[in-house]
């Protein structure tokens, strides 16, 4: 790397895998059978590698055996179970693409992944908290009470056909797990076998929906060389081995849970740990406690809630050597925390997003303590990083802000069916850009400063103001409305609208939210909202939003956090 300019380069001498998923599979699975793969505590299920192998196989000789074709995308939503991951084997195996859908997610937002990404399959929890999946499903399929398991024809998704309930059937329409397992029969080993042959490390497997500025998720479409790689670059940097067990509080719906988590561990035939089906920071620790865990995930709202426990200091967490905080900003003083009160000595901070697989950074356990708590660390292996001139291109010189842009094995295939958006986030040249503000320094550590774009990380989740903006201007009685994101000590940011309403219209801040309830994930509904007739705009009538942030931050008497 030179002195003077912000390029890093990750030089390694272990070499990229230039495998499929199920190939690296099959392998760990000969060589590690006996070895506990996973644990799903709130379900009290224990499975060794070869346990897993079995149901993973029969599950995917099943979507084989029903006519699923290689490429075919299957949509999963569910919140963290074993059946989870069994899809995300079993869908890599039969050649099919996995489409993640958040459990969040609401009717609206479902029926645009499933008619976006033209998804065949689609396997649900039949609940989960205050969400009725077949209920809902049922009102974008009305069609599904009345079809077949396997036989839906919607006028609306007509490529989806086959509904799979990771339990019983609520719905005719709707395959029950054992049943759907039964298939598998007309499927052989050697038929299976056939299929995974027909795959390439190159072919797509997986699509995670980010949000979008247009105001509509974009489908960041992984192949196998991306995912399996990135993984196992996670893992190997934090030392992992076999003797590893990692708790996974994080959704599986996300990179961090089923690439950082799942395939992580496989690359190591380490151990994973899901406490429950969702996170609660008392099954979190309770887990580790019990379990002996070495390692324990989680985004820094997660790490804040454990330590605010009021009987924090009466579990055992002595078993913990590392971990890692990522998907959000992580506070310096939480981070110290973590390394401290719950031994995890070696934590770690990475950073990424899902267009890049997700990791292109990730701090060391040999760098000095300043560099581990207080940057995002150094350039993943394989990977190009630059830090440019967001109006020029140039690069940088070091110490300088700029664009943070990656180039490398981990850059996605592309936006599902979105080549205009494609085109707009990887140049000719192959970088993706980030839209993230960073500065690196001389020895190639790098600091995430801010966003150029407006996405606003609450808890963890993307969440882009044109979506909340654009539904809130459906409201009759909304003129216009402009989001951003303010300092939040518990998420990291929040959501504050600034509402301006039609002539003669009265709207409370408590009807605002109620409009939001049960039809936007509730991760976007606004926590904040300022109505107002003066939106600070530039002389050619662009929206100010850093100067909305600055007005909101003064007015709510918040303050900014100091974050690695």
């Amino acid at each position: 790397m030179s002195e003077s300019i912000s390029y890093a380069s990750g030089a390694s001498e272990r070499p990229l895998l230039g495998v499929t998923i199920p190939h690296f599979f099959d392998r760990v699975v000969a060589e590690h059978g006996g070895r506990e793969a996973m644990v799903s505590v709130h379900q009290d299920i224990r499975l060794t590698y070869s346990q897993l192998a079995e149901r993973v196989n029969e599950l995917a000789r099943a979507f084989i055996a029903w006519g699923f074709a290689k490429g075919d995308r299957v949509g999963i939503w569910s919140p963290n179970n074993v059946e989870w991951t069994l899809v995300q084997y079993a869908t890599a195996k039969a050649g099919l693409i996995l489409v993640n859908i958040n459990p969040a997610y609401r009717v609206h937002e479902l029926a645009y992944v499933l008619e976006q990404s033209g998804c065949k399959g689609l396997v649900i929890q039949n609940r989960f908290k205050t969400s009725d999946y077949v209920a809902m499903l049922g009102e974008v399929c009305p069609e599904l009470e009345s079809a077949a398991p396997g036989a839906l024809r919607s006028a609306k998704f007509p490529e989806l056909s086959t509904i799979v309930s990771t339990t019983e059937p609520e719905s005719n329409g709707i395959f029950g797990w054992r049943d759907f397992l039964a298939l598998a029969g007309g499927c052989s080993g050697e038929d299976l076998a056939a299929r995974q042959a027909e795959l390439d490390m190159d072919d797509p497997i997986n699509i995670q929906y980010t949000s979008g500025t247009t105001g509509f998720p974009k489908g960041a479409t992984l192949s196998h060389h991306n995912i399996l790689n990135n993984a196992r670059f996670v893992a190997a940097i934090m030392n992992f081995s076999e003797d590893d067990r990692l708790v996974v509080p994080v959704p599986l719906y996300h990179c961090f849970g089923m690439v950082m988590g799942n395939l992580g561990c496989l690359t190591h035939a380490a151990c994973v740990i899901y406490p429950a089906e969702s996170f609660e920071p008392d099954s979190v620790l309770r887990t580790v406690q019990e379990e002996r865990a070495t390692a324990l995930f989680g985004v820094p709202t997660m790490f804040i809630a454990e330590l605010a426990l009021p009987d924090f200091a009466e579990y055992d967490l002595g078993s913990l050597r590392t971990g890692i905080m990522a998907g959000s900003p992580c506070p310096v003083e939480t981070m110290k925390q973590v390394n401290e009160l719950m031994h995890m000595t070696e934590v770690e901070i990475a950073y990424g997003m899902t267009e890049t697989s997700p990791v292109s950074f990730q701090t060391r356990v040999d760098s000095p303590l300043d560099k581990r708590v207080g940057t995002v660390g150094l350039v993943h292996p394989h990977l190009e990083v630059k830090i440019i001139d967001p109006e020029s291109g140039a690069i940088q010189p070091t110490g300088a802000m700029g664009e943070l842009c990656t180039r490398g094995y981990s850059v996605m295939l592309g936006y599902w069916n979105n080549e205009e958006a494609t085109r707009a986030a990887i140049d000719r040249d192959g970088w993706m850009h980030t839209g993230d503000t960073a500065v690196m320094d001389e020895e190639g550590y790098v600091n995430i400063v801010g966003r150029i774009k407006d996405m606003i990380v609450r808890g963890g989740e993307n969440v882009y103001p044109r979506e909340i903006e654009e539904y809130l201007m459906t409201h009759e009685a909304v003129e216009a409305v402009q989001v951003t994101g303010v300092p939040d000590p518990k998420y990291g940011e929040e959501i504050i609208a600034w509402v301006q309403l039609r002539d003669g219209a009265v709207l409370s801040e408590d009807n605002i939210r109620e409009f939001c309830r049960g039809r936007i994930a509730h991760f976007k509904v606004p926590r904040y909202i300022r109505f107002s007739d003066d939106f600070p705009m530039t002389v050619t009538g662009k929206v100010q939003k850093f100067r909305m942030r600055e007005t909101s931050i003064a007015e709510l008497g918040l303050k900014e956090i100091r974050t690695a």
